[in-house]
């Protein structure tokens, strides 16, 4: 029976070698240190580990009940060179540690520029870093390239050996952007920009996905990313510059509805401003935006004439996402500059009436004012 067992066991056992450990082997420098740092530190855990597993193992093999050639020193309590061994060892992996993630921390870092490209190869100082702004959608990732006015839903390419620096915001709810070859995860968040510095060093297809559960599609939020040489990857621009697509605001809007297990979609244009619009919460038109609304507030505020100003602040998911009983989407209109108050005179100058005679009642006698308390004063003559 043991044996039939075993032979049952052995071809889903065969099975785990075809995992794809790509935490442990990426294709990215900035997630090849991450790997160092996940491999440093568990040998110096080890350390402490393995010994202490092996000694309890010893010590109740040597100091079994039937072994009697083992000392039996019940009245024992105290060494000085055993306390020293105990205390003293992790004392130093603790140190080693800190000082391990202390400067991880700082090096790694997804906020700092790269200094370097590979080990030995630092970042050259004519190389224009790739700009890629990514908006998390529900439940499908939005790529933009601000620098070749392009977009693309759920793929990703970006050339070998070249930096990248991405601006991540969030649609409606928390996400988790994380491409495992490439770098650690950041997470996404709506009316809030976070940042990542990588670069991959090998060209493939590498898989993207979300690490932050977000509902209903979470399962089908993935996206391709493609490391390219730098003849492919114009290639690859080429061709989502041809395409006839055109993602303006209203188009967006469309986008932003939840939909699951979206196909790649590119689009040959894209709204520069789009990305700034998604990260103040203002894509609608006439909509007032966050960074202007915390200007005003900067400011003193509008008092009594911007008490509704909060409401935009709660964002109008629900109705975005199809709820029967939600509320309507309204919000505080922006207010013009004087700026676009000038140039609105230009266009359309203002018409002036063509009757300025005064407005008055009809047949009706002009009413009389009265004091508040008592009879009118009558001026005096002196």
């Amino acid at each position: 029976m043991k044996r039939f067992l075993a032979v049952t066991i052995l071809p889903f056992l065969t099975m785990l070698t075809a995992c794809n450990a790509v935490v442990m082997s990426p294709s990215g420098d900035v997630a090849a240190q991450q790997r160092d740092l996940i491999v440093i530190s568990t040998i110096l855990m080890l350390i402490i580990i393995v010994p202490v597993m092996l000694l309890t193992v010893f010590f109740a093999w040597r100091y079994r009940q039937s072994n009697t050639e083992a000392r039996y020193e019940p009245d024992w309590d105290h060494s000085t060179q055993l306390e020293l061994i105990i205390w003293a060892a992790p004392l130093l992996i603790i140190i080693c540690l800190g000082a391990l993630t202390w400067m991880g921390t700082h090096l790694l870092d997804p906020y700092r520029p790269l200094d370097r490209i590979a080990p030995g190869k630092l970042v050259d100082k004519q190389t224009k870093p790739l700009q890629v702004e990514v908006v998390a959608l529900d439940w499908k990732w939005l790529f933009i390239y601000p620098e070749y006015g392009v977009a693309t839903v759920n793929e990703l390419a970006a050339p070998v050996d070249r930096p990248i620096n991405f601006r991540l915001t969030s649609s409606a709810v928390m996400n988790s952007f994380y491409i495992p070859a490439l770098a650690g995860q950041i997470y996404t968040m709506p009316g809030m920009a976070t940042k990542l510095s990588a670069v991959i060093n090998h060209p493939g297809t590498f898989e993207g996905f979300s690490a932050n559960y977000s509902g209903a599609g979470f399962s089908g939020m993935k996206f391709a990313f493609l490391g390219l040489s730098d003849a492919d990857f114009d290639k690859w621009m080429a061709g989502v510059k041809a395409q006839s697509g055109s993602l303006d605001r209203n188009a967006y809007l469309e986008l932003e509805r939840p939909s699951e297990n979206d196909p790649v979609r590119r689009y040959g244009s894209v709204d520069a401003q789009l990305f700034t619009a998604v990260l103040n919460r203002c894509v609608e038109l006439g909509k007032m935006c966050m960074d202007e609304m915390s200007s005003i507030d900067a400011k003193g505020g509008l008092g009594l004439a911007g008490i509704n100003n909060l409401h935009p602040l709660e964002y109008d998911k629900y109705t975005r996402r199809g709820a029967i009983f939600a509320p309507p989407a309204t919000y505080v209109a922006r207010i013009c500059t004087t700026e676009e108050e000038a140039r609105m005179r230009v266009s359309q100058p203002l018409l002036s009436p063509r009757d300025i005679s005064p407005v008055l009642g009809a047949g009706l006698p002009r009413p009389v004012s009265a004091p508040l308390f008592g009879a009118p004063r009558r001026p005096s003559n002196s």
